[in-house]
């Protein structure tokens, strides 16, 4: 006998169990199924390695991390764009049992300094600088000690558990001659690192359980205060590993990697999905590039890609203008954002990636919870964003009474299983307000779901902008513009927009006898945060629309800048 089911939950058991090993410990299996493939190929640096040339260069930094006195649990920081260092200390860290702190490379000086304080973060690795972000810099300005003191002693009124600053490519003779006392370069942590013997390296492996402590990724609620998201072993590899089955992944497949490795797309739906896969990781540059993309996806013959919509839109923007043949290109996955199905089509008959998939999930569930598969429909592909992976389950309930909801009806979309996160660290009322007591993560979105287990997302309870697959937070934006003396009252919403999925907009008040320019306001901005938390649309305003107990209506001001937008010729 069978039944319909009438409600929306869903739980995905699969024939694969789930995966009971560190990172490391499946790591190391590839790594001897498939030492002569290539495992690696960075090419603004390049690099090409096999998965021994790999292993080799983890344990060589994994030895110096112990060199250093760090030990499980501890905090290692990465303040980097895309390279491979970023992914040797990603897999060395998880191999001598450290926790990889991911720090966001548009992060400006109090950004950065949050996030490390946050967590206590131990050691940090960066690059002196990109583009103009100066990291060494800033990391000067948060630290001035590091003047004189000397590495892994470092005393820091600001950041008092920082010991060690670590800098990839040499640093600059000007930076050299202010604060290279306090500095080490990896060259001399890798030195350290000889000293370290394999036992001592293997006991350190060996004391780790799966369920430990990984990865710590910051996200933000409504708040507007960044929240540590902790992860796991057992919640990241799971993840990866499953996404990869259902992509088809395995060795003699290249995935081109233009998302960041500090995103949880980057790092895990990625990085690991390559490396635990025997899959060639291939990095096209160290900031996403189109051009290089689309190079690389050719001439590299990759058979994957990932991005967000965005990037995809900038990609096929570069195809018009020079089309390529793409023969090799099969697969990929689109996240961050709703995906046009103008998009969609394009990807499949111009690009040729023709079993392109769109995943949904969170940073705080590893990240991914849903996945359309190969086989589905474009209709399915376009216009939800698939089902639970294995051994997840979900389900929509009601915002308010927190019952479960007939199929096809809205509520919060929450999920359960391996891959929620252990916690928002340092935050227990945060954390318990996201994890409930029966161990559901309530996401904050929006999402129907059908018959047979498809999500749509149809919104967000949480008030946060997704701009180009970043996720934006107004409270954040509001806290840091409420600083400035010349400013009263500020609203930060999103604006549709074609090419990002969404913009930032603020209405500004100012004080009384103050004014401003959008100049001035965005230079403020700049100082102080990101480059895309910056609103593109301002407007000075004298009131805002209210409620009757005081509150900004958000949904009007938003209203009232899409109709004048439209009346724009």
């Amino acid at each position: 006998m069978t039944f319909q089911r009438t409600h929306s939950y869903m739980h995905k058991g699969g024939e694969q169990p789930l995966i009971g090993e560190a990172v490391d410990t499946f790591f190391r299996k590839i790594v001897r199924a498939y030492p002569d493939e290539e495992a690696v190929v960075s090419r603004h640096q390049g690099h090409r390695w096999t998965y021994k040339e790999l292993d080799q260069h983890v344990d060589a930094l994994a030895k110096g991390l112990l060199a250093m006195g760090l030990t499980k649990g501890d905090c290692v920081g990465i303040w980097s764009t895309n390279n491979v260092e970023w992914l040797t200390l990603q897999m060395a860290t998880a191999r001598m049992g450290a926790i990889l702190v991911n720090i966001n490379p548009a992060y400006k000086a109090e950004e950065c300094k949050h996030a490390l304080k946050q967590v206590d973060v131990k050691a940090l690795f960066l690059i002196p600088s990109f583009r103009s972000s100066q990291y060494a810099d800033m990391i000067l300005s948060l630290c001035p000690e590091l003047h004189e003191q000397t590495p892994g002693l470092l005393a820091s009124e600001t950041l008092p558990a920082l010991k060690w600053v670590v800098t990839y490519d040499p640093i600059t003779p000007e930076q050299t001659e202010r604060f290279a006392k306090g500095v080490s370069l990896l060259s001399e942590i890798l030195s350290m690192g000889e000293q370290v013997d394999e036992e001592t390296l293997a006991e350190a492996g060996q004391a780790l359980q799966f369920d430990d402590p990984i990865n710590i990724q910051f996200t933000s609620g409504t708040t507007g205060l960044p929240k540590a998201v902790l992860l796991t072993h057992h919640g990241l590899l799971n993840n990866a590993y499953f996404v990869g089955k259902t992509m088809k992944f395995g060795p003699k497949e290249k995935l081109c990697i233009s998302v960041p490795f500090y995103h949880c797309f980057g790092m895990v739906i990625s990085n690991l999905l390559c490396l635990l896969s025997g899959a060639t990781l291939v990095i096209p540059a160290e900031h996403f590039d189109p051009i290089a993309t689309l190079q690389t996806i050719e001439e590299e013959q990759c058979t994957a890609a990932h991005g967000v919509p965005t990037m995809f839109i900038a990609m096929l923007e570069q195809y018009d203008k020079h089309p390529r043949p793409l023969p090799s290109l099969r697969t990929g996955i689109m996240a961050g954002a709703p995906c046009p199905p103008d998009v969609m089509t394009r990807v499949i008959e111009d690009l040729g990636c023709k079993e392109i998939l769109i995943a949904y999930g969170q940073t705080e569930a590893s990240p991914v919870t849903h996945l359309t598969h190969p086989d589905d429909s474009f209709e399915r592909r376009v216009g939800t964003v698939g089902v639970n992976l294995p051994h997840q389950e979900v389900k929509i309930i009601d915002p308010v009474t927190k019952r479960l909801m007939p199929i096809h009806e809205q509520g919060e979309i929450c999920f359960r299983g391996y891959h929620v996160m252990r916690e928002y660290v340092g935050m227990p009322e945060a954390t318990n307000k996201t994890i409930d007591d029966a161990g559901w993560l309530h996401s904050g979105d929006l999402g129907v779901m059908d018959e047979e287990g498809y999500v749509k997302v149809t919104g967000r309870l949480k008030d946060m902008i997704i701009r180009g697959g970043e996720n934006v937070y107004p409270a954040e934006i509001e806290a840091c513009y409420h600083k400035h003396p010349a400013i009263s009252d500020i609203a930060v919403f999103g604006i549709p927009d074609k090419r990002l999925g969404e913009e930032v907009g603020a209405w500004v008040k100012c004080v009384e006898g103050e004014s401003m320019t959008e100049e001035a306001f965005r230079a403020f901005g700049k100082e102080h945060m990101a480059h895309f938390k910056i609103p593109r649309y301002i407007e000075f305003v004298e009131t805002f629309p209210m409620t009757v107990t005081g509150k900004i209506q958000k949904f009007k001001i938003r209203d009232i800048v899409v109709e004048k937008r439209k009346a724009q010729p």
